[in-house]
């Protein structure tokens, strides 16, 4: 029997003349995993001539009838094209203003720690401590969960009778036993664990670090239990309440470093006795933000129609989910030997250089959390769905969406933050116990760092059609690449820079390592899925850079001009007028030439706020 045709891509897509040979060629095979995940690419028909409509599409799709028919299939995938492309920007703009408040009090929260425990050593030690059980979730569960559980999860409710209940019962039972033992045995080797990335001369406290740890590692079972009810939650459709969740964690954290300001007393380096008031309130809060983000998503989960129950045995497809996971824990090891390196080299080279630049990474992905993470949560289950069916357009079409939007959304924001880095860090870092200058180096590894955002997201999404087509071996290997780039030019960098200057380098680093993996991603998936539209990418990053450049320099030109007439008013007064003058101008200008350029990618919202006006 023939295998069925091809779907058509879910939009724009026009009619061909391959006939019956695209259907041949055009399906995705089922991918295996693990050591046996292909290395050859699926075969391709060449495109069509480029001045056809098709070409202009970079879609190859099966033939329609002629006729009526021909108009009514046309007809039909238009507005299904339409349908899905409304549904895509509902089920990200539900998620747009939970993410933008939950990235608002993180860094509300981020402002508080660096004003009542400064940005030194305590700082330093706290950071640590709690990336521990970050990694080590990261490792066992979390990025298996927010990379390929939801895929599987979408397969099992399209297979299963039950809608996948069952199977989803089952990995919460797995996974629950899972982090419960890694929790146990991690906590009890907490100061073997500290060693790893903080050595005995360093900058931070090794000491308080693992005290510290202490109180911060039984998250573990509760970050990756919630990760685990996010993705449920999303392949359900369902994105409110797992956007809203760590607007709760957030919250708690800033109570918490509330009453950590007002408590009498302080915490110093040495201060390492679990009795201290303010280590025992810093760490038994930081936790507790944790376990009420994961127990917020119970309620959503029944209103979904899910009811748990544990379920004990084995499922076959745990181990393709086995298969799949493997792939994924070693991706996360060789992206944390880059982490390790990084903070071993800020820890032994610049007290405060883990804050520093962990507070700058914090910045950069500011746009890319409220914007692009919102996208790539909406856009997954789609990509799974088409993978799932075997529609290569269907998926080249979600890809290029996705990496065209994330273009003109993120690099005029890439833009404005390398122009108001430096003064954005000395006007949110420059309280409490926290200086101009160690806030300016926060803002200076921004501003040296922001170009790397755009090469992030993309990164992020091409990891994903991956994962969606069950191969989590190529995101492993492009890791890979990622690190030869990172590792070495990090331990490069205290041999050409100062010490000061070292959480810049670093910064600068990061960011090199993104745009060599998207490079390597995007060659990659020509590779395995033909043509992925890269002309129609180039062209709207060309118009974004473009508009980016000019209005970024035209903004910067004439606040530079400004503060020529007026007086000297100070760093941190001079520093806020500089943000926000240079943002607004900067924006403004950027989004109008984009606009003037015509950027596709921009007219659902011009359509939009065009009816608005004209409504009013």
């Amino acid at each position: 029997m023939p295998p069925p045709p091809v779907r058509p891509a879910g939009t724009g897509a026009g009619p061909s003349d391959r006939g019956d040979e695209v259907d041949q060629t055009q399906r995705i095979p089922r991918i295996p995993h693990g050591a046996d995940a292909p290395t050859e690419p699926i075969r391709r028909v060449p495109a069509p001539p480029a001045d056809s409509l098709a070409a202009a599409e970079t879609q190859i799709i099966p033939t329609v009838p002629e006729g009526p028919e021909a108009l009514a299939a046309g007809q039909s995938q238009l507005e299904s094209g339409v349908r899905d492309e409304k549904s895509l920007a509902r089920d990200s703009a539900s998620m747009a203003v939970p993410t933008l408040i939950s990235r608002a009090t993180g860094f509300l929260s981020k402002l508080l720690l660096a004003a009542a425990v400064g940005t030194g050593a305590v700082n330093d030690s706290y950071q640590i401590a709690q990336t521990l059980p970050m990694i080590i979730n990261e490792l066992l569960l979390g990025g298996v969960l927010t990379s390929v559980v939801v895929p599987l999860l979408v397969r099992s409710q399209k297979e299963d009778a039950d809608g996948g209940e069952g199977y989803t019962q089952l990995l919460i039972t797995v996974s629950t036993v899972l982090l419960g033992v890694a929790t146990v045995v991690a906590t009890v080797a907490a100061p073997l664990l500290v060693g790893i990335y903080v050595s005995s001369d360093s900058r931070a406290d090794p000491a308080m670090t693992a005290a510290l740890s202490y109180l911060l590692l039984p998250e573990i079972v509760f970050l990756g239990l919630s990760a685990l009810f996010g993705a449920i939650l999303n392949a359900r459709h369902v994105f409110g309440p797992p956007a809203w969740a760590p607007v709760l964690n957030n919250l708690v954290v800033i109570v918490v470093l509330a009453v950590y300001w007002v408590l009498p007393g302080s915490l110093r380096a040495g201060d390492v006795s679990l009795s201290h008031p303010k280590l025992l309130l810093l760490g038994l809060g930081t936790t507790l933000g944790i376990v009420l983000q994961a127990g917020y998503m119970v309620p959503a989960l029944r209103r979904s129609g899910f009811r748990f129950r544990w379920r004990w045995g084995w499922d076959r497809r745990l181990n393709e989910f086995g298969g799949l996971a493997a792939w994924v824990i070693g991706y996360v090891a060789v992206s944390q030997v880059g982490v390790t390196v990084h903070t071993r080299v800020a820890a032994d080279h610049a007290e405060g250089g883990i804050t520093a630049f962990n507070y700058a990474w914090l910045l950069l992905q500011l746009p890319y959390g409220i914007l692009g993470f919102s996208l790539l949560a909406a856009i997954m289950p789609r990509m799974s769905a088409a993978a799932a069916d075997d529609d290569v357009p269907g998926v080249v079409a979600h890809l290029s969406q996705g990496a065209r939007l994330m273009a003109v959304m993120l690099i005029p924001l890439s833009g404005v933050l390398t122009v108001v880095g430096g003064p954005l860090g000395v006007a949110f870092f420059s309280f409490g116990q926290s200086s101009v200058t160690s806030a300016s180096r926060v803002g200076l590894a921004l501003a040296f760092s922001a170009f790397g955002l755009f090469p992030f997201a993309l990164t992020m999404l091409q990891f994903r059609v991956f994962y969606a087509m069950k191969d989590a071996r190529t995101p492993t290997l492009l890791m890979v690449v990622m690190m030869a780039v990172k590792v070495p030019l990090s331990y490069l960098v205290p041999l050409v820079c100062d010490s000061d200057q070292v959480v810049i380098g670093l910064s600068l680093v990061n960011s090199l390592s993104f745009a060599a993996g998207a490079v390597a991603g995007q060659i990659w998936l020509r590779v395995r899925l033909g043509r992925l539209e890269t002309r129609r990418l180039l062209v709207s990053t060309g118009k974004a850079t473009g508009a980016t450049v000019v209005g970024c320099a035209a903004a910067f030109g004439v606040v530079a001009l400004l503060f020529v007439a007026l007086p000297d008013m100070g760093a941190v007064p001079q520093a806020w007028i500089t943000l926000v003058l240079e943002s607004l101008l900067a924006l403004l200008a950027s989004f109008g030439l984009l606009m003037v350029f015509d950027a596709e990618e921009l007219r659902p919202a011009i359509r939009r706020i065009g009816g608005l006006v004209r409504r009013r």
